[in-house]
């Protein structure tokens, strides 16, 4: 791989420099230099010069070692909690089919647990035209090692061209590790995959430069090309009680696999409200709201909704509430049905993870709040006499 400079073509024009952002190109008696040492081909240089063409990369991929054409179908990772298939897992069925059909191939679900056969069946009628689940008492809780070694050497035998996962806490923190293993291309936190049909590439699309723009990510020499795919921006899939497919059932022995960590415990958050990743109703604070002793106003109005507790950046960074309850790109993405939004100003970053809602409500003192803009109802008052007039209508309406 490298670049080169036509020094016919070059006019000195200065474009090549202006679009550096590593300032690695100068303009020496007219013609631009490059200083290779500090060039990292990013291309945006090329892009500049595209009216001279007087500068080209040329990239040579004879070395990746990959024979993309023994590569076909489409596979997601099956994430499971406690023995009950998460529900990104559906989403990432219901994707992994519509990506499939595109492509004329089969959806394959690697599923990993401990008596859960029957659910893998199960798969099956969402979407999967066969399913491999590995069963074994150790794999009942998550654990970074097995499930890199285990979906790895999946990888390795059925040789999927597309691999999906969730973008969770359990997806990112172990497909890292496979991607190296298989020597894969991940793009991660997507928010939208496409298929190029006529290259047969994955596109996928993820928030860049704190959400400020989106970049669409492709993976054209390496296989499988993979992605986590963000909680709640897919539509999950549908059962089909007439769907059939093949179950391949192996055994995962303790041992197998060389442990470096141990789970000790696992303690449970005690909530009165439900997860916001599943909830159809969120009520969510921010720093607008006062101070931390008003989210038990915010939490009221949330369990006469039957619905769960949500929290900015900014509240969450003051520790006025824990990180689980974070909405946003640097927490999690929510589309409920109803989000009520209370002192939240309505950065970037924040509406990224939750303006896919089918409805918003926001509440905060400043009229011209970043939040109106994308509001269903807006609601111009303090959250402290707003929030609890709307627990008594509600409690009232709803006879609770």
């Amino acid at each position: 791989m490298g670049i080169k400079i036509d020094l016919e073509k070059c006019i000195g024009c200065r474009l090549c420099v202006k679009a550096c952002a590593l300032n690695a190109i100068e303009v020496i008696d007219k013609k631009a230099v490059i200083d290779t040492a500090t060039c990292n081909l990013c291309a945006a240089c090329v892009e500049a010069c595209r009216k001279y063409a007087a500068i080209t990369i040329t990239k040579d991929h004879s070395g990746s070692g990959v024979d993309i054409s023994q590569y076909k179908n489409v596979a997601v990772f099956i994430e499971q909690r406690h023995g009950i298939v998460a529900g990104v897992s559906y989403e990432m069925l219901g994707e992994g089919r519509k990506l499939a059909d595109r492509l004329g191939e089969r959806l394959i679900a690697v599923c990993i647990g401990s008596a859960m056969q029957k659910q893998a069946e199960e798969l099956v009628k969402y979407g999967a035209d066969k399913v491999y689940y590995m069963d074994g008492e150790v794999l009942t809780h998550f654990s970074d090692e097995r499930y890199a070694t285990i979906v790895a050497d999946f990888i390795a035998e059925t040789k999927p061209a597309i691999f999906l996962a969730g973008a969770t806490a359990i997806g990112r923190s172990f497909i890292p590790k496979v991607a190296a293993r298989v020597y894969g291309g991940l793009t991660a936190d997507c928010t939208k995959l496409e298929i190029d049909t006529e290259r047969r590439l994955l596109l996928g699309t993820r928030p860049a430069f704190g959400g400020n723009l989106m970049a669409t990510i492709i993976c054209p020499h390496h296989r499988p090309q993979m992605a986590t795919v963000r909680h709640k921006v897919m539509k999950p899939a549908l059962r089909n009680e007439v769907r059939t497919g093949e179950v391949m059932v192996r055994r995962f022995e303790n041992g197998a696999v060389a442990e470096r960590t141990k789970i000790v415990d696992f303690v449970k958050e005690v909530e009165s409200t439900v997860n916001i990743a599943e909830a159809d109703i969120i009520v969510a604070g921010g720093r607008g709201i006062g101070k931390p002793e008003n989210f038990a106003l915010l939490r009221d109005l949330a369990e006469v909704l039957g619905g769960a507790v949500g929290a900015s950046r900014a509240a969450v960074d003051a520790g006025w509430i824990p990180y689980s309850h974070q909405v946003g790109q640097t927490g999690k993405t929510v589309c409920p049905k109803l989000y009520i939004a209370c002192g939240i100003s309505g950065s970037v970053q924040h509406m990224a993870g939750m303006q896919s809602s089918e409805f918003i409500i926001a509440i905060n003192r400043d009229p011209v709040a970043d939040i109106f803009q994308i509001a269903s109802l807006g609601i111009v008052g303090d959250v402290s006499q707003v929030v609890p007039a709307l627990t008594k209508a509600f409690k009232e309406k709803l006879g609770k």
